[in-house]
């Protein structure tokens, strides 16, 4: 490799850090509080680490999100991202105890939280924004369109948010995401080790995507229909190697997956959403756990409506289709748009499907999050064909995302459904009013905060004395910085040309 060649792969690698690192610290600026998902998914995380059990009878109350199953209470959710979590718990427990605090206290508990969050969920979609910018590069787009549909993708879309909050859409589309990078790296055919080991990465990553959401399920398929895609042309050895791969990863999934809902509830194939409580969540007796078939109004609510709207949230997502279009039309992009484009619709119709279509306390359409970031994958060719108006237009679009995208995590990434257009009526007149950090529901029991609204939110300008949009000076700082250092890689590169 020349010394031109190695500047070239150590300039990607500094840009793909650079954005990881811009993202995470974006996510983890904030902490959001408590809230029924977040928190029946921690007090499975403290069941475990505190009592070695899955039941959580001892924090139940704190959360109506819950199973009842032969007399005992668990979290109704899949057990992915809590799992992840645990590891993280039970470090941050000895590095408190080194600083002085108990973990076992309200302020060690919410510390232990916010750092689950961030690990678990924050840090995965940080990795995955910059794995979505290599997927650009290795697609044919520049530096600039890679990193514009990376961004995008972090900032201004929805994701933003769901990376705040400990739920498990963030950290399932991060490893679609993965999955689909693994996938790709099919297509260059090295050795059979090399094959086998990337297949077992495609099933392991997209896999766990279903052991943290459910819905996930089909979109494995998508992903591993497009990993023997990539080889079919090569004949039978390399689409066994894959194939085997693929099913050894994902069974490794299915398999705990399927493990811990009969430890938990006696029957492996029942899913937790099986064994609410009487009377509780009763649309989920429609059709399959409350999914029929899509509707039509809305579908278009989900796109354009104030209360869920995509594109009103996030305007640069229309962008998306035309770049996948565009992607498609080339001879190395077809299967990779096809991909992409296939889990965004799925995800899409699975949400205008759902009886609940709105999601509860949320910010954008909750139930399409998993698939936003492969409906990303379409932002960057986007970009790199649009002629300037059109570059100035997708900026304009992204500008007014991340702004929209910064007033929700700053003031609350869980709006009260009372609010049927929370940008106009909570978001906008709260944020320019400097009401920051507004929801002090607590992620611990009621018994460990009586209140229910002494552990709430906060960010971490307000956590070094600052008040009001003050509070969010640092965070404009690192972003002017690293800004500043994206421009010093570009000219560096220009004077090396």
């Amino acid at each position: 490799m020349n010394a031109s060649a190695q500047n070239s792969c150590s300039s990607i690698r500094i840009r793909a850090l650079l954005i990881a690192a811009v993202v995470l610290i974006s996510c983890a600026y904030f902490y959001q509080g408590g809230g029924w998902n977040q928190n029946s998914r921690f007090d499975l995380v403290r069941a475990i680490v505190e009592h070695g059990t899955l039941r959580i009878d001892a924090y139940h109350e704190n959360t109506s999100d819950k199973a009842f199953a032969n007399g005992h209470y668990y979290s109704d959710k899949a057990p992915g991202l809590a799992l992840l979590a645990v590891p993280v718990a039970e470090a941050t427990r000895p590095l408190l105890r080194v600083a002085g605090v108990d973990p076992e206290s309200a302020r060690g508990l919410v510390a232990m939280s916010y750092f689950v969050t961030a690990v678990g969920v924050a840090l995965p979609m940080a990795v995955a924004c910059a794995v979505l910018f290599l997927i650009a590069l290795h697609l044919g787009s520049g530096a600039n369109a890679a990193a514009f549909g990376a961004l995008a993708l972090g900032l201004a879309t929805p994701m933003w948010a769901y990376s705040t909050l400990f739920w498990g859409h963030a950290p399932a589309g991060a490893c679609l995401v993965f999955g689909f990078a693994f996938a790709l790296k099919l297509r260059r055919n090295q050795s059979p080790v090399r094959d086998w080991w990337l297949g077992l990465a495609v099933g392991l990553t997209a896999g766990w995507a279903t052991v943290t959401e459910y819905p996930a399920a089909p979109t494995v398929a998508i992903i591993a229909v497009l990993a023997l895609g990539l080889v079919w042309k090569d004949g039978w050895p390399r689409r066994r190697r894959t194939s085997v791969g693929i099913a050894m990863g994902a069974s490794v999934c299915i398999a705990l997956l399927l493990i811990y809902q009969f430890r938990v509830f006696g029957s492996a194939f029942q899913p937790s959403y099986s064994y609410y409580p009487a009377g509780a969540f009763p649309w989920m007796k429609h059709g399959y756990m409350g999914v029929s078939y899509p509707r039509i109004d809305v579908a278009l609510k989900l796109l354009f409506g104030c209360r869920r709207g995509l594109l009103f949230v996030a305007p640069v997502a229309l962008a998306a289709p035309f770049g996948l279009r565009w992607l498609w039309k080339q001879p190395n992009g077809r299967a990779p748009a096809a991909a992409a484009g296939a889990v965004a619709a799925y995800y899409f119709l699975f949400n205008a499907s759902f009886v609940v279509w709105a999601g509860g306390w949320s910010y954008g359409p909750r139930y399409m999050a998993a698939g936003l970031p492969l409906l990303c994958v379409g932002l960057a060719p986007a970009w790199s064909n649009a002629r300037p108006i059109w570059r100035g237009v997708l900026a304009l679009a992204a500008a007014c995302g991340c702004v929209l995208g910064l007033m929700a995590v700053s003031t609350t990434a869980q709006p009260p459904d009372e609010f049927r257009c929370a940008l106009v009526q909570l978001f906008w007149p709260s944020f320019w009013a400097g009401k920051l950090s507004l929801n002090q529901q607590s992620m611990l029991t009621i018994s460990e905060d009586p209140t229910g609204h002494a552990h709430g939110a906060f960010n971490l300008g307000e956590l070094a004395g600052l008040h009001g949009l003050a509070s969010l000076i640092p965070l404009l700082a690192v972003w002017g910085l690293a800004a500043a250092l994206w421009i010093r890689i570009n000219q560096a590169e220009r004077l090396a040309r």
